[in-house]
């Protein structure tokens, strides 16, 4: 079949995103077909349009945090049928041989996961192009199921923001007794707050802004440090089992780590790229003290936060806009004027 698709896409890095048409693969045996009704924004989306990193590709369709219906599958397909509401994350396919693939945690596949936008199909070299589009085609082993009842534009930001937050959480154990933090009130840190909170930890909130305190302790925070007030932080002081870094921008990380607790874990969720300042080693070596990261969670592991989401009422907090708008929003997610995720209906595509 021809499945000429209607997109937004950005043709460079000083350009807006703008209408673009291409044509969707035929189905494989093992493939899925969706009708895509939601797609988040997330920051990443941005520093790829706008090529921050230096690899992208351009034309770029942006968008890995996709929901809607499953309108066709291939013959192999076993698990999904017409009608269903899916999702489809950060990752579309990978080696599916390697210790990480056979584990489940393909996004650390050692021949690198495919990426849902901005890369290249393992199988044919065609150009992956993500949910700023009306429909995309996804192998059924990367594509989870929707929670039925679950508010389906909420749930699109769960399949990067949600995931990113959720799954170090769970590779750390935490509950009960733990002691979390979470730097950052954005679409990270807000989805952190939830989950570190439902999972019965103590919950803190790091924040710049002291305004923020009564929506940190609405999203499930216990308590809210000031950052920039030395007091507050060096009441702080070797208090955290682990802390959730969520900001995206490059920052001076050693006064967090000043606040963990013997054998505390930071763990850097938002900043791609290098620490600046450098790290100090001494309040490491002395506390015994990590810094690590964590990249998205496997498929198995994002149809459980899924479902856990639904168990507990969790939803990412979404501003609707139509494609239209995602100029304006990517200028407001750089002022931090969001809350918490931007998503996109689908619908609007209609009207390019």
């Amino acid at each position: 079949m021809t499945n000429m698709t209607k997109a937004y896409a950005a043709q460079s890095a000083d350009t807006d995103l703008e209408p673009f048409s291409f044509t969707r693969r035929d189905l494989r045996a093992d493939d899925v077909a969706i009708d895509i009704l939601y797609c988040g924004v997330c920051h990443s989306d941005l520093h790829h349009a706008r090529n921050h990193a230096g690899y992208t590709i351009y034309p770029t369709v942006p968008g890995h945090e996709i929901v809607g219906r499953v309108t066709a599958v291939g013959s192999e397909v076993g698990k999904f049928q017409p009608g269903d509401m899916v999702g489809v994350g950060c990752y579309v396919d990978s080696c599916q041989k390697c210790k990480p693939c056979h584990a489940g945690e393909e996004p650390y596949c050692v021949e690198y996961a495919t990426p849902t936008y901005g890369f290249m199909d393992r199988h044919d070299g065609m150009p992956s192009y993500g949910g700023y589009s009306e429909n995309i085609i996804v192998s059924d082993k990367f594509t989870v199921r929707i929670p039925e009842g679950m508010d389906a534009k909420s749930a699109a930001p769960l399949l990067c923001a949600g995931i990113t937050t959720y799954s170090p959480l769970r590779h750390w154990k935490v509950g009960p007794g733990h002691k979390v933090a979470v730097v950052g009130l954005g679409g990270l840190g807000h989805m952190g707050l939830k989950f570190a909170k439902a999972m019965g930890a103590e919950v803190t909130l790091f924040t710049r802004s002291p305004d923020k305190e009564q929506e940190a302790r609405r999203l499930g925070a216990d308590h809210v440090v000031l950052s920039t007030d030395e007091a507050q932080m060096a009441a702080a002081a070797n208090s955290f089992d682990y802390i959730l870094d969520t900001v995206p921008n490059a920052h001076d990380v050693n006064p967090y780590v000043a606040t963990l607790a013997w054998n505390g874990t930071l763990i850097l969720l938002g900043l791609l790229g290098a620490i600046d300042p450098p790290l100090h080693n001494v309040p490491l070596m002395m506390g015994r003290k990590s810094v690590a990261s964590s990249n998205v969670g496997g498929i198995a592991e994002t149809q459980e936060m899924l479902d856990f989401c639904a168990a507990n009422g969790i939803t990412c907090d979404v501003e609707m806009i139509d494609i239209q708008d995602i100029n304006a929003a990517y200028e407001r997610m750089e002022k931090g004027d969001v809350h918490y995720r931007f998503v996109i209906d689908n619908a609007s595509l209609r009207k390019s």
